[in-house]
């Protein structure tokens, strides 16, 4: 084991997803324990093997769906016997858990993690419409109290402050832009559990209503319910299970910048530059052997953040890189998101990503996968103040 580099001796062994759909008819226990035992099958253990479990955010007792299952909730019902759980929101991102688990595994308190996320977002807003940031009745505090005064409540018009900058830093050109949510789209409609998979043109993007310019519909998220898990296992332990292991090479996870939403030093990039600098000067990889990207995309303008902050273009050039779409595409240079991203498959967050990469690294991907056995993918969560980024290697 590279003891410098903990990351190296863990690899993600099992995946697992429930349906997922913006109307669930299960609850959102039953979704999470169909995820994590399709996971823990999938890596060839028993729950028996499981001794940790980490997950993203932990369970919220708001009525949002943003993070309806907590750990003990999901030990419970599977009965596990932990040497160790870690469950929070302040973390680098939703990988958080990941790293989570790689420090815990490092200090030989588990072995094989389940690590899980669930959202029932969807079902949440049918009962009570609940796009806002701020709710109703509730008194603003934190970054709220900066917001409310503007009449600034949804996370849309908040990005849409940021990306307003990156537009006018970088000259990107609305159709460089949609190219975005067209491509996603299109890998969409090759996925069977996307909630949109019809193809979307330049025009409909141009005809999508404005939620917060530059924001069209198509570059928002979508809400819904499902729940995804992965195990990672310490590396002795998963060169004996059934699939090839795939190795974190390197994760980054710092934070250099203000960690404030409202006081940020660097609006058009937000936390990501160091991020992935951390990220990179972990492995001797570089961008360019890259065959594969699954990047945030909450927003379209985090995963064109994200193309430049990981070096695949330089900065304020993602436009140009993006061009007409052929470069990101399956068939393309760099396949990004291929699933369909949170755009137009759902928004699982960064762990849709992972379950995404993983799919394609073990030629699973049917009509959607990318040729030629890709064997190493950067993925990454958010921007923000918490942001993290990992690269997968196919061992």
């Amino acid at each position: 084991m590279d003891q410098r580099y903990p990351e190296k001796n863990c690899a993600i062994t099992g995946i697992g997803q429930s349906e997922v759909s913006r109307g669930a008819t299960k609850s959102a226990l039953e979704l999470t324990v169909d995820a994590a035992l399709e996971a823990i099958a999938d890596a060839g253990l028993s729950r028996a093997d499981i001794d940790g479990i980490a997950t993203w955010p932990g369970a919220s007792d708001v009525t949002t769906g943003f993070s309806p299952v907590g750990i003990p909730s999901l030990q419970d019902a599977l009965r596990l016997k932990l040497g160790w759980y870690c469950g929070g929101g302040e973390m680098p991102g939703q990988y958080g858990a990941v790293f989570e688990a790689i420090g815990a595994i490092a200090a030989n308190l588990c072995n094989n993690v389940l690590i899980f996320r669930t959202v029932y977002e969807a079902t949440a807003r049918k009962a009570s419409f609940a796009n806002s940031l701020l709710r109703a009745g509730t008194r603003a505090q934190g970054m709220f109290s900066w917001y409310a005064p503007y009449y600034n409540y949804a996370a849309a018009m908040q990005q849409a402050l940021f990306f307003n900058r990156y537009v006018h830093e970088s000259g990107i050109k609305p159709e460089q832009q949609a190219q975005i949510a067209i491509n996603q789209r299109r890998n969409a409609s090759l996925n069977p559990k996307a909630i949109y998979r019809t193809p979307i043109t330049l025009d409909d993007y141009f005809n999508g209503r404005i939620i917060a310019t530059p924001l069209r519909i198509f570059d928002c998220d979508l809400p819904c319910d499902g729940a995804t898990a992965i195990i990672v296992s310490r590396m002795d332990i998963a060169r004996d299970l059934p699939n090839p292991p795939i190795r974190i090479e390197a994760v980054g996870t710092n934070m250099h910048y203000r960690n404030e939403w409202t006081q940020l030093d660097a609006l058009a990039t937000q936390a990501q530059p160091a991020v992935a600098e951390m990220m990179w000067s972990r492995t001797d990889l570089k961008p360019k052997d890259v065959r594969l990207a699954q990047l945030y995309d909450g927003f379209s303008f985090h995963t064109i953040n994200w193309l430049e902050n990981f070096g695949f273009c330089k900065r304020f050039e993602a436009g140009d890189f993006i061009a007409d779409g052929k470069r990101i595409a399956l068939e393309g240079e760099l396949p990004l998101n291929t699933s369909g991203g949170a755009l137009s498959a759902g928004r699982l967050h960064a762990y849709g990503a992972v379950h995404e990469a993983c799919t394609q690294m073990w030629s699973r991907a049917g009509e959607r996968q990318v040729a030629g056995e890709p064997d190493v993918c950067a993925t990454s969560t958010a921007g923000g103040p918490l942001a993290g980024a990992m690269l997968l290697v196919r061992d």
